[in-house]
């Protein structure tokens, strides 16, 4: 398969690896998605990944809490989808390298954007946990950042959902699928790819963003490989 891109960062929905049961990490779905990262990087494209952490928290479910101590939370929950990862991917024999934004020594090293460019050059997956460190911020916006940081060429969203639509095509099933929208149209019809910080970033960095869905087979891969899959957002 071509390889379209040299370096991409991966940002994994965490709802998405809880597949059916809607909450935890559904060990099929983990494995898949091990596997298919794998196919990525010996495709000859470096792997970067954030994941998020809907399986388990997200910081707006604290509604009684303090904003800041909700997030931390919902940070310190991605940590727990980053070491599943990586332990799917050692079962398979792949190298990997889990960096977290807070200080979890004990299980993970602290983000080092030259140490992860030496594994990313090393053919190491390097996963980044714990979003940007800092409340008030979304793991969208860490994904952007990271990508931005490591000079991904693509970052690639992969949800439970196939692409981005005009309206919640769960709620609206005329809703609009789009194949191809610019961020300035995201940013001025309000859509919920991605947080707006999230968008603007990608838009001022040049970064494009393929938003697609988990669920189908080999979609990480086709993502990467540059396939006309989910939404191209330019």
């Amino acid at each position: 398969m071509a390889k379209a891109y040299g370096r991409v960062l991966i940002k994994l929905s965490g709802e998405a690896l809880a597949g059916g049961a809607g909450f935890g990490i559904d060990n099929a779905v983990l494995n898949r998605v091990a596997s298919e990262l794998c196919s990525v990087v010996a495709n000859g494209t470096e792997v970067a990944v954030v994941i998020g952490a809907g399986n388990f928290w997200r910081g707006r479910q604290g509604t009684e809490m303090n904003r800041a101590t909700a997030d931390h939370m919902g940070m310190l929950a991605t940590a727990l989808n980053a070491l599943a990862l990586q332990d799917a991917l050692d079962r398979l024999g792949a190298p990997s390298v889990v960096q977290t934004a807070l200080t979890i020594s004990s299980v993970a090293t602290p983000f080092n954007l030259r140490v992860a460019k030496e594994a990313l050059e090393n053919k190491k997956i390097v996963i980044f946990a714990c979003g940007t460190g800092s409340p008030y911020f979304t793991t969208d916006t860490g994904a952007s950042l990271r990508a931005a940081e490591i000079e991904a060429e693509a970052l690639l969203l992969a949800k439970n959902i196939d692409g981005i639509y005009d309206s919640d095509p769960k709620q609206n099933p005329n809703a609009k699928k789009y194949d191809k929208i610019s961020f300035r149209e995201v940013i001025d019809q309000n859509l919920k790819a991605m947080d707006l910080s999230a968008t603007a970033m990608c838009m001022e960095n040049g970064i494009k963003v393929v938003a697609f869905g988990l669920s189908q087979e080999n979609a990480i891969v086709k993502a990467a490989a540059g396939e006309t899959i989910g939404t191209l957002i330019y």
